[in-house]
This record gives C-alpha cells, structure tokens and sequence, in this order.
C-alpha cells in the first residue's frame, strides 16, 4: 500500500477521533466528576447536561459515541499499519493524530474516576502541615465538595515524594478552585503521555520493532486516550519516566536510566520494580554474577539519592512504604486473586461455612503475592533469555494480574513495554480485545453520580462488554478481519534483516519467535 500523504492521514484517521472526543469532553460536562466546590456546576449548558432525564441521557449518548468512534477509528487505523498492504505512516503522523484524539478532552471534566481531587487534597494537606503517608483527607473542611471519593477519605497516601510536591504546588496554584486543579493535573499526565511519544518510537527501534507500529499499539490506544488524558491519572507520568529510563539504559546511559526510574518511583512507588532491569541492561547479556551485582548496587544507589533527595524537600519520610497497601483496600472483580476469593467466600457464606468472604480474599491475596514475587525474582535471577525490558514486561504484569487490586489503566503499565519488544499475532489479537473490551468496560464506569451508568457491579460490567465486544467483532467485516483474518502481517515483530539484527541482541542468540513469545 503507498503511503498516504500526511494530510490524508490527518484527515482519514485524526478527525474522526477528534469529533469523538468531542463529543466525548461535551458529554462530559454532564456526566464527569466535577466537585461541588466550583461555579463550573452553575454554568446553564452543565446544569442543563446534568439534571436528570433528557440532559443526562445525552450525556451519555454523547459519551458513549465518543468512545466507540474512537475505537472504530484506532481498529482501523490499526489495519492500516499492521495488514499485509500495510500503509507507512511516520511517528510524526502518528503524533498528529494523538494529539488531535487527545486536544478536545484537555478542558473537559475528569471521567471514569475522580482520583484527581485526591491528588488535590493531599497537596492540601501537605500546605496545613500534615503528612500525607500517615493522615487521611477527612481532616481537612470540605474535602467532600472538593470532589474526593469518600473511599479514600480516611486513606493515606500511596504515591511518592515527587508527586506529593507536585500536588502541593498544585493545590498551592489552584487555591480552592479543585475544578482548576484538575486541569493542571491532566497537564502533568500528558507530559508523561509526551514521555511515551517521544521514547516509545526509540526504544522500539532498538529492539528492532517498527516505531509506528509501537507508537499505535501503546500510545494511540483508546485506553490511553481514556484513563491518561481523559481520567488524568499519574501513572501517566511514572510510566513516561519508565519507558523513559528503559531507553537511557538501551542507548548506553544506564545512571540517567536509574535517575528516570528514581523519578517514576517518586511518583508511584511501583515503578522500583524497573529498577533490577535497569542494572541488567548495563551489565550486558553473558556476564558475571559479579557485574550485575556491581550494576544493581550503582543504579540502586543512583536512585536512592534521587528518591531522597526529592522526600527530603517534601519533608516526608519513608511513610510510603507503610501506604502502599491504601489501594488494596478496594475489592474488584478485574483482580483474579481478590475474584477467586471472592468467589469462594460467597459458596462459604452461601452454604453456612463462613459469616464473612474475607478470610478467602486475604488468603487468595496472599498467595497471589507468594506468586507475584516469585516470578519477579525469577524474571530478575534467572538466566537472560530475553531483553530485560521483556522481562520488566512481564514483571509489571505478574504484579498487576496477581496483585490485590487491578484498576484498567493499570494494563498500560505495561503496554508500552510489550509494544516495544515485540507482540506476536495472536498477542496482538488479544491485546486488541482486550482494548475494546475495556473502552465497553468505560462505558459502564462513566457516571458521576452513581456507582455505575446500568448500576451494574463491576462482574457483571465485565460479562455486558465482552457480549457487546464479541456482537462487534462479529458483526462489522473489518474489525473481524483484524482480529480473525490471515491478513495480519507481522503483529509487532522485526520485517527485515536489519531489524532482526537489533532485535537478536537482546535474545541470547535465541530465533526471534522465542523472544517475541
């Protein structure tokens, strides 16, 4: 397939997202998260969208649309990079149309969680003087019109010292205005998505994977567009500084790699776990247990100083550490091991064995733990048979699929490090249902004013988007040829010898096909 001029490409493949997503930031000002403290609610167009019946059902239809445009317009803009007649869209186009997907939903109100008033909040609270790691948002007057979600009232802190400084110049900034503060938090998560444009494409080509293949799977994906740019989360930000320090330590700058990951870990204490990888790459495949353990002890030390030095300006100590099971006291299906426990907790209860199912969570949670560790130290320890950012891939994942908790945009903590090492075909079929599986799952996740639009739990959610998942693949010809035709070239894998070339450096010499895997 020729290549298409770029303002063709701008045309067929940005304009359609940028209509959904705008109706999507207009559907939004009915249906997001808008506190209570803000003269943004009295405005005649929001108090038209949010009263009840006619206003609040095309908010939802307006929302609805723009998320399934959106979808439509990534599948197809999909088929046109990975197909057999594949067009050669450069990164730059593909940094067109992102920002064009993205540049309507800079102004309009959080969707799909409303975690960006707490960030608001604990800036607050670091201004009064309270430590955010051990004092819960409830201290301070009107925290509930601030727009925080009552579940975290009482919560401590999970994220770094990095963010916390940030939340407080934030809140600092925005004084009592939430409604202002959540736009400057978006800021902060499209700079981490600007993070992922800029260092996705270059550590994709290092590993011999084509950048705008890469740039389509981890960063165009609807899913980033939704939670990172639309619900302004931070882990935006941690995982530019991820993907960030990843591609220092691939191009030979493995301390400006450990100093990135420093900074991630400063905004999600999760992001540590890039740390061991970091020390790997720069020790180099068929080395000595004694070089790595000499490029463990520089980068961790490289980081220690970064991460101490950002929690001493923000004049809080090591509380994180004791914070970071606030998000565990959430209790969702998306998460296998809570679901297991769950599950079995509701047979105890149904057939008289137990009064409550929280034995059978901790339990079921404990040993997704034991699970979790373990294939993290394997993935660590054990033999390099892939690149250290595969394995930092599925390191990321082991913590996510067995941890307590799994929240949606949790998948794109390792997204982009899958993308860029490599998806074989029929990966790359699951993670595209998977995508649209999640973008129905928004939909259900959309409304400010209940717990979900249909009050369906999230279970049940999850059954209602994969029938209207498996209704859509079956009924529209291009988006089932995407996913079940032979017409798919490569998935994400090197197309030529050059490619192949890079790619084998990170394999042990093993065939590409194993690396991939």
């Amino acid at each position: 397939m020729t290549a298409p001029r770029s303002t063709d490409a701008w045309w067929r493949y940005g304009l359609p997202g940028l209509v959904g997503m705008s109706l999507m930031a207009l559907g939004s000002l009915g249906v997001g998260w808008l506190p209570l403290r803000t003269n943004v609610i009295e405005w005649p167009i929001v108090e038209s969208l949010r009263a009840t019946g006619p206003g609040l059902i095309t908010s939802h239809i307006l929302v609805f649309m723009g998320i399934a445009i959106l979808l439509q317009t990534w599948l197809l803009l999909g088929r046109a990079l990975v197909s057999n007649r594949s067009a050669r869209l450069t990164t730059r186009d593909l940094i067109t149309i992102v920002s064009m997907w993205s540049a309507p939903l800079l102004m309009s109100a959080p969707l799909f969680s409303r975690d960006v008033y707490s960030y608001y909040t604990q800036g607050r609270l670091m201004i009064d003087g309270y430590d955010p790691y051990t004092t819960g948002v409830s201290v301070l007057p009107g925290w509930f019109q601030d727009g925080v979600d009552p579940m975290w009232a009482e919560s401590p802190t999970p994220y770094g010292p990095l963010f916390l400084l940030l939340s407080r110049g934030v809140a600092d900034f925005a004084f009592e205005q939430p409604a202002l503060a959540a736009l400057v938090f978006r800021l902060l998560a499209v700079l981490g998505v600007v993070l992922l444009l800029i260092y996705v494409p270059r550590l994709a080509f290092a590993h011999g994977i084509d950048p705008g293949r890469a740039v389509w799977l981890a960063v165009a994906n609807p899913l980033v567009i939704l939670h990172f740019i639309a619900g302004a989360h931070n882990d935006a930000l941690m995982i530019g500084f991820v993907v960030m320090g990843m591609t220092m330590a691939v191009e030979h700058r493995p301390l400006v790699g450990a100093t990135a990951i420093a900074l991630a870990t400063s905004v999600k204490p999760i992001a540590l776990l890039a740390l061991p990888f970091i020390g790997l790459i720069w020790a180099g495949r068929d080395t000595g247990w004694w070089n790595r353990i000499r490029a463990w002890f520089a980068t961790g030390l490289t980081a220690a100083g970064i991460f101490a030095v950002t929690a001493i300006i923000a004049g809080v100590g090591m509380g994180w550490v004791l914070a970071l099971g606030t998000p565990g006291e959430v209790r969702t299906w998306l998460s296998p091991p809570t679901a297991i426990g769950m599950f079995l907790g509701g047979i105890a209860q149904a057939i008289g064995v137990a009064d409550t199912n929280d034995a059978f969570v901790s339990g079921a949670r404990l040993l997704g733990a034991i699970a979790a560790v373990t294939i993290v130290a394997w993935l660590i320890l054990g033999p390099w048979r892939r690149s250290p950012v595969r394995n930092a891939a599925w390191a990321f994942l082991a913590v996510v699929l067995l941890g307590p908790v799994v929240q949606p945009w949790y998948l794109l903590w390792v997204l982009p490090l899958f993308a860029v090492t490599g998806v074989s075909v029929r990966s790359l079929r699951v993670i595209i249902v998977a995508t649209a599986g999640f973008c129905i799952h928004a939909m259900s996740e959309s409304l400010a004013t209940s717990d979900t639009v249909f009050e369906f739990s999230d279970g049940l959610g999850i059954v209602i988007a994969a029938v209207i998942v498996g209704g859509i693949l079956f009924i529209s010809p291009r988006e089932r040829n995407l996913i079940l035709d032979q017409d798919v070239a490569d998935g994400l894998q090197p197309v030529d010898a050059p490619a192949r070339a890079r790619a084998r450096q990170w394999t042990a010499g093993q065939p590409w096909q194993d690396a991939g895997s």
